[in-house]
């Protein structure tokens, strides 16, 4: 039986003549994508009669400027809320142009509504690319820290200082190119993006699918298929490797060689997926290659010593970089933000990322690479991830698979106490070399001071913010490690640097996370850290390599908090658990925990 990451029923195995001794199921190149939670049956029926038409690399579409739209354009009336229809600006629906300047041109215009708006993609084809793109300085929870290569984002759909704006797809396919952020909504309440499907044409996440192997001339072989979209040449026993090519700059987006530097597997017959290594076995494909043929047809055959283990077909080697450049979606000091009834065929770079955010929802939502892309990876690393959130975090009736890291992250930030500055007033750091450059606390935000031995709160540790002077998140105009924090009242006698971490406790959110789907991921399924109410209800785990629902606040490495008081955990179903279900694990920062 065959394992199809992309519907959780098992598709029987279908032999192929080309496929050598061992074969795979081998679905079209054809970019549709399926809508979330659609029609099994009809799936089923359409993947067992595709054909195969395959190439290595997919052309690029030719490339438009905007149209010229006069700043009066009315727009079309929906009760109280405008219309803005992305096509008015030039934007291409039947996905030969690049619809990126057209899109900004539209947000822009809604924005000068001043109003109620629905911003709407007529169902279509839409390219964007990153090249046109809005250009935002933003440092980014649990990303590259204050690594100044990737400073500057690209956001194909940035909604900014907005309120009361609806994004709707109507159920159109973004097909995104190069690397971006797929959309943003930067200090703006009441946002909705809604009815659409994401994709990437060559993400820098490469999945290998064996489809044939065995034994020639004494010497173990695999065939591997390559998802089509990229460019690759065989370079004695490695390959180069990159993504397509800019239509603007006639430059790659990326290039890389080899694995990448990060590797994992997937098992397509059981589901299992495993870093590091697979039942004692390298899982980089690389590993004691002797020879690498291009077979055409976006197969390389990968040959190597007789004593070599053969990777049975299905098996799948996913090669990624760890630098998390940008995110794929990116929520930013904004209240009450919605993302429903959307498919995301990868999340380039490091998932949706909310941070010091007020009330989030993900509602409907599929995270799954497209059944016909010869994709597994829906993610290099998180799906989901809450940094610092206030009011409610909600996530319902979603669908989570095949990320390399966790599905769902809810966490706030441990900031160290580098030096007591006054009765009052306190430096502190940023601690992992993954997050950096953003405020940690506004002023009347509660501080709590936490003991990093016990991870209790410091008594008489816990204060009202008055002022702060650190990093705003958008330049470099202050150290984007430190920030020293001045409270309305005296600091607990007896607090030395390094012995203690300050944490925001009004950016805690209460957590639900109900009707969920997880599978087939080597990590957690959700961590979840938060002094706020958590429920945990409903939710299916299937495969997941290490705790289905971990428990944890963190002074030593991640620095990810907070103390939990609140948890509920009912009517979940656990299959196939490699790892105890639920794990408690806070890590202080004293040699023995506490």
């Amino acid at each position: 039986m065959a394992y199809h990451p992309t519907n959780h029923r098992r598709l029987p195995a279908q032999a192929h003549p080309d496929l050598g001794e061992e074969s795979l199921m081998r679905p079209s190149t054809s970019r549709g994508v399926g809508r979330a939670r659609g029609a099994a049956s009809a799936l089923l029926a359409s993947l067992l009669a595709l054909v195969l038409v395959t190439g290595p690399a997919a052309a690029s579409p030719a490339v438009a400027s905007p149209a010229v739209v006069p700043a009066a354009t009315p727009a079309a009336g929906d009760g109280a809320r405008a219309v803005v229809d992305v096509t008015d600006f030039g934007a291409d629906p039947s996905g030969a142009l690049d619809s990126t300047p057209a899109v900004a041109a539209a947000l822009d215009h809604a924005k000068d509504l001043g109003g109620p708006t629905r911003v709407v993609f007529p169902t279509g084809t839409y390219q964007l690319y990153p090249d046109r793109a809005p250009v935002r300085e933003l440092y980014v929870s649990n990303t590259v820290g204050a690594d100044q290569r990737y400073k500057d984002k690209r956001i194909a759909i940035l909604v900014e200082d907005m309120d009361d704006v609806v994004v709707d797809g109507e159920g159109s396919r973004l097909v995104m190119h190069g690397e971006q952020t797929i959309f943003a909504s930067i200090r703006s309440r009441d946002v909705v993006f809604e009815d659409f499907t994401a994709e990437w044409v060559a993400p820098r996440t490469l999945d290998l699918t064996v489809v044939a192997a065995g034994t020639t001339n004494g010497q173990t072989y695999r065939d591997l298929r390559v998802p089509d979209g990229y460019v690759y040449a065989v370079d004695g026993t490695t390959v180069r490797w990159s993504g397509e090519t800019s239509p603007y700059t006639g430059v790659p987006y990326w290039t890389d060689q080899g694995a990448f530097g990060y590797q994992q597997v997937v098992d397509l017959a059981t589901g299992r997926s495993s870093r590091g290594s697979w039942d004692g076995a390298s899982t980089n494909p690389f590993a004691g290659v002797s020879a690498i043929t291009d077979l055409g047809d976006g197969r390389l055959r990968f040959v190597y010593a007789a004593s070599a283990a053969s990777a049975p077909v299905g098996r799948v080697f996913q090669m990624r970089r760890t630098h998390r450049d940008t995110p794929a979606g990116f929520v930013w000091e904004s209240e009450r933000t919605t993302v429903r009834d959307a498919t995301f065929g990868h999340l380039h770079g490091f998932g949706v990322v909310a941070q010091l955010t007020e009330d989030l929802t993900i509602d409907r939502v599929r995270f799954r690479a497209a059944a016909d892309s010869w994709r597994t990876s829906a993610a290099s690393a998180d799906l989901v991830q809450v940094s610092g959130g206030r009011g409610t975090v909600t996530i319902t009736d979603s669908d989570f698979g095949f990320a390399h890291d966790d599905p769902i992250n809810v966490h706030g930030t441990y900031v160290e106490l580098v030096s007591v500055d006054g009765p009052r007033t306190a430096t502190f750091a940023y601690r992992h070399g993954e997050t950096a450059g953003f405020p940690q606390f506004y002023a009347g935000d509660e501080l709590a001071l936490v003991d990093k031995a016990t991870m209790t709160d410091v008594q008489g540790g816990t204060a009202t913010v008055v002022t702060v002077d650190g990093p705003t998140g958008t330049d470099t105009s202050h150290d984007l490690t430190r920030m020293t924090v001045t409270l309305d009242r005296d600091l607990p006698a007896g607090i030395a640097p390094g012995a203690v971490v300050a944490e925001n406790v009004t950016y805690t959110p209460a957590v639900e996370i109900r009707g969920n789907h997880f599978e087939s991921v080597p990590t957690r399924g959700i961590l979840v850290t938060t002094r706020k109410p958590v429920l945990v209800e409903d939710n299916t785990f299937d495969q997941m390599g290490m705790a289905s629902i971990y428990v944890s606040a963190d002074a030593r490495s991640w620095y990810e908090s907070s103390v939990v008081r609140d948890l509920t955990i009912r009517g979940n179903t656990f299959t196939r658990a490699q790892s105890p279900v639920i794990w408690f694990d806070p890590t202080s920062g004293a040699a023995t925990r506490p």
